[in-house]
């Protein structure tokens, strides 16, 4: 079992709400915040606060707090992102085409090195400022192993989404952001984070729903 596998999932969810939140206090040189000024900007209890943090280490001072920029240094060494991650990107429809335009990624700590599709016409084109051409899914194996690619976006039909998983899984890929409609089956060990706008409309449709009652 990895370190942080006992860890509860929406414990380590928030820790990327802390790190926004975080970097916000950061930006208005805030140099120090207490776990109350951080539950409240983020409607989390202070005790909530503690006890995410407190599956990770011992952070803070009592009566001081946090320091910021110590703080935001640990979180996103725990996260993984105070470092460039290779991604590629599987699908360069109306929606992989608007996550290559996203400028947000590099900022975070992950760079687009590379984009694949089926669809022959889109060979060789770039999306985006500087993104890197559409390749075909057959050399999808070859530069996934020469890279060391381990994280993945998937836009693609839902159709093909496990055939394109696959591939990518025997590739080497160990994490998947999917945006296509389906649920995956991936073996023990990789990861996935499923992105289905549709069902976070519902969502809102019902809390919108149900007050209107």
């Amino acid at each position: 079992m990895g370190k942080h596998e006992s860890i509860p999932t929406p414990a380590v969810r928030r820790l990327s709400l802390y790190l926004r939140q975080l970097e916000a206090f950061q930006e208005t040189n805030l140099r120090t915040v207490s776990s109350k000024q951080l539950g409240q900007a983020l409607r989390i209890t202070d005790a909530q606060v503690r006890k995410d943090l407190a599956y990770f280490g011992q952070f803070g001072q009592p009566g001081i707090g946090y320091d910021v920029d110590e703080l935001i240094a640990k979180l996103r060494h725990i996260l993984g992102t105070d470092r460039t991650w290779p991604v590629l990107l599987v699908g360069t429809g109306n929606l992989g085409r608007a996550l290559l335009s996203y400028k947000g990624f590099q900022s975070k700590g992950f760079e687009v090195v590379a984009v694949f599709d089926d669809d022959q016409s889109l060979h060789g084109q770039t999306f985006g400022d500087t993104g890197p051409n559409v390749q075909p899914m057959q050399k999808l194996d070859e530069v996934v192993k020469s890279t060391q690619i381990r994280l993945a976006i998937l836009a693609v039909p839902a159709a093909v989404a496990q055939s394109v998983t696959d591939k990518m899984i025997a590739a080497g890929v160990k994490g998947i952001l999917n945006f296509a409609p389906v649920a995956l089956q991936v073996p023990r060990g990789v990861n996935v984070s499923n992105v289905d706008l549709a069902v976070h409309l519902e969502q809102l449709s019902f809390g919108i729903g149900s007050s209107d009652v």
